[in-house]
């Protein structure tokens, strides 16, 4: 371990996203922990129009943007299709010009969240792990219910993608 990985704090991000039909009105939620402090925070949003796979992603880019500072990162997230690419294939569409493949015609999907996203990742130290949805994680649980809540909210109404809300974690280690 370096001596700037040694001084970011290390923190725990619990995230989800649910659809009411996909596509259809969507939300996001996430959960910081910062054990050292005991520090937790919670954030959620959602959109009318959406679907499943962005409201994973949104989740991920709201928690990491609610971080004042360079942390160590380990997400948990319930989507095999984040865990993947934020693990293996971003790197890849990346380098193909955000492309599925350097032979592909194809962008991938979601480009403008994986773009995001990307971003985000060069600022912090992340790692990411998938968690079975729906077998009693606690945070994950939580989180689910918080999405799908929001989702709630945005059913028959028309919003705007950036109605949403997240608040920040003071990290002062």
């Amino acid at each position: 371990m370096n001596s700037s990985t040694a001084q970011k704090p290390d923190v725990s991000l619990f995230t989800d996203g649910a659809c009411i039909g996909n596509p259809g009105p969507g939300g996001w939620a996430f959960i910081l922990k910062h054990p050292d402090s005991g520090t937790v925070r919670e954030g959620s949003g959602g959109m009318a129009a959406t679907t499943n796979n962005r409201m994973e992603i949104t989740a991920v880019i709201c928690g990491l943007e609610s971080l004042k500072r360079s942390s160590l990162v380990k997400i948990h997230s319930d989507s095999e299709y984040l865990v993947l690419a934020i693990e293996e294939r971003l790197e890849r569409w990346k380098a193909a010009g955000w492309r599925r493949g350097k032979r592909s015609k194809d962008t991938v999907k979601n480009l403008d969240l994986w773009k995001r996203l990307y971003d985000l990742l060069q600022k912090h130290q992340v790692q990411a792990q998938w968690v079975k949805a729906h077998a009693g994680h606690p945070e994950n649980e939580r989180c689910d219910h918080l999405a799908l809540a929001e989702a709630v909210k945005f059913k028959g109404k028309v919003r705007s993608s950036g109605d949403s809300t997240a608040e920040e974690l003071d990290l002062f280690t």
